[in-house]
This record gives structure tokens, C-alpha cells and sequence, in this order.
């Protein structure tokens, strides 16, 4: 007999975590700024509640998403690795957040927790769990970078020692632009189609990294949101999120998946910061913080070992 699949504990847990999300970043908006929510309902099946802070003193644009969508069939997105469940029956439900902060000094952050849940009549039921979260510097301070990766360390510790190091691996495999040749940011956790030693051991994975999230970067933020900083370096974190839009339209599964689910594209599209810029063919000065960040920051390392 297959153990007890419990969507309503997943579901009530997703809620409450973005419950958790926004109240703690709210915590370090110095103008009293709050979330905007917006519940919306999906024509095929489901919906969910969309929250957005925008304008604010310390985030730029922030969003923390939660929805619990359902359909006849899966979309090409979820079925690229597992063609054998075309056709089925799908729930999909997670919470997803992205923080575009106003400081050029505190990281773009990104976390998404998920369920997935495909169905077939006179079949066993198959369920995958997937999320993670990754840091984004423009200006890394490399204290912050190692507090990041000690606490998704420490998330995964409970689940085997080998877990941290194969989840920072998928992360900085997953979080990769193909045609820049560099990492997203600094990395962190990534992990999908999670359905090994059994639903409960699965759904406290998932738990731990949700739960995680927050210890991880709202110091970072606490610490930061006070530094001065400069025209030219508000310039160079509207350019690097060019590369943060090229990803999420790009490669980002999520999004993918959204789309072609005929989801709610505000919400979707949710993840996008509201002020970017492109420059032709910039480079950055030599020896200067920002070739830093390509040299030191923006390439796979054991972040814990070397900082």
C-alpha cells in the first residue's frame, strides 16, 4: 500500500508560509509600506493569491506568490523529463517569491516551493515535490554570501550530509545563462521531482527549505538596507538585471510552466523588476568592485569551504 498523500497539509503549509514570507520582509520596510494581495481564480481550474510590495523604501518590487492550479493534462514544461505522464490529470500548488530590492548593496533573492500531483484512472497516483532559493549580489560582501549557504546547509543537514552539496550542485547547474557563461548570483538550493523515501520524508524536505528561507536573507537585508550607495552603482544593478529577465523568460521552468498552463500572467510575470536597463556590449572597468563580481562571484564554489 503507498503511504497517504496529504494535499490539504501541503496547501494549508504553502499558505501559511507566505504568510510567514511577508510579514518578515515587511519587518524591514522603514515606510510602512504593506503587500497588495490579489486573489484570482483560474478559467481551467484553480487559482490562488498573489501579494506585491512595490515603491518601497528597502524593496524596489518584492512578490510572494502562492497558487493551487489543476487541469485534464500536464503542459509540455512538466512532461519534458517524464513523457509517460502526458495525458494525465495534474494539481500543481507552491509558493514563489522574488525580491528586487532598491539598494544596489542588498541581493535580488529568489525562493519557490512546489508540489505537483499527476493523476490517471486505474493508476497510482504520482507526485513529485521541487523548490529552492537562490542570492543575486550586484556588490557581494562575502560574509553574507557564507551566512547564505551556512543556513541552506543547515537546512539540509537533517536529511543526509551528502544533500547540501548535490542541492547547491542542481542549483548552480539550474541557475546557469547558457549564452553568457556565468551563474545567476552566488546560488544556493535547487531540487526537483522529489519523491523518494516516502511522502512525509518529501514534504519535511520541502518544509525545511521553505522554512529556511527567511534566516537566510533577512539578515542580509537588516545589514544592508542602510549603506549609502552611488548613481553609477544603482546603474550597474539595473544592467546585471537584465541578466536576471533572461533567465526568468528564458530558462526558468516556472514561467514555463505558468504560460503554457494559461496561468495569470500578472502574477506570473510577477517575478520581473520594474527598472532594468541593457547596455551594448558594457564591460566593466578592470580591477574594478564590479569586474569583482564577475571574476570572484558569478562562478560555482564551495562557498563555505573557501570564504
Amino acid at each position: 500500500m503507498s503511504e497517504a498523500i496529504s494535499i490539504d497539509a501541503v496547501k494549508q503549509y504553502l499558505m501559511d508560509l507566505q504568510d510567514r514570507i511577508c510579514n518578515a520582509l515587511v519587518v524591514e520596510e522603514s515606510d510602512g509600506r504593506a503587500f497588495k494581495e490579489d486573489s484570482w481564480n483560474r478559467e481551467a481550474g484553480g487559482g490562488g493569491r498573489s501579494r506585491v510590495l512595490e515603491g518601497g523604501t528597502v524593496y524596489e518590487k518584492a512578490g510572494v506568490n502562492f497558487s493551487h492550479v489543476f487541469g485534464d493534462g500536464l503542459p509540455a514544461s512538466a512532461t519534458a523529463q517524464r513523457p509517460e505522464l502526458a495525458g494525465r490529470s495534474f494539481q500543481a500548488m507552491g509558493v514563489s517569491l522574488v525580491i528586487h530590492p532598491t539598494s544596489p548593496h542588498i541581493p535580488t533573492s529568489h525562493a519557490n516551493v512546489r508540489f505537483f500531483l499527476a493523476e490517471k484512472e486505474g493508476a497510482e497516483p504520482v507526485w513529485w515535490f521541487g523548490g529552492g532559493y537562490d542570492l543575486t549580489p550586484y556588490y557581494p560582501i562575502a560574509e553574507d554570501v557564507k551566512h547564505w549557504h551556512q543556513v541552506a546547509k543547515q537546512a539540509c543537514d537533517p536529511f543526509g550530509e551528502s544533500l547540501y552539496d548535490e542541492y547547491k550542485a542542481w542549483c548552480d547547474k539550474y541557475f546557469y545563462l547558457k549564452h553568457r557563461d556565468e551563474t545567476r548570483g552566488v546560488g544556493g538550493l535547487f531540487f526537483d521531482d522529489l519523491n523518494t523515501g516516502g511522502f512525509d520524508r518529501c514534504f519535511s524536505v520541502m518544509k525545511a527549505v521553505g522554512d529556511s528561507f527567511i534566516s537566510a536573507y533577512q539578515p542580509i537585508v537588516a545589514k544592508r538596507k542602510t549603506m549609502a550607495w552611488t548613481e553609477q552603482q544603482k546603474e550597474f544593478q539595473l544592467y546585471r538585471r537584465g541578466r536576471y529577465v533572461e533567465f526568468n523568460l528564458v530558462f526558468d521552468r516556472g514561467t514555463h510552466f505558468g504560460l503554457q498552463t494559461g496561468g495569470r500572467t500578472e502574477s506570473i510575470l510577477m517575478s520581473l523588476p520594474p527598472l532594468v536597463t541593457w547596455k551594448y556590449d558594457w564591460q566593466p572597468e578592470p580591477g574594478s568592485e564590479e569586474a569583482k563580481l564577475y571574476s570572484d562571484y558569478l562562478v560555482p564554489r564551495d562557498w563555505l569551504a573557501e570564504l
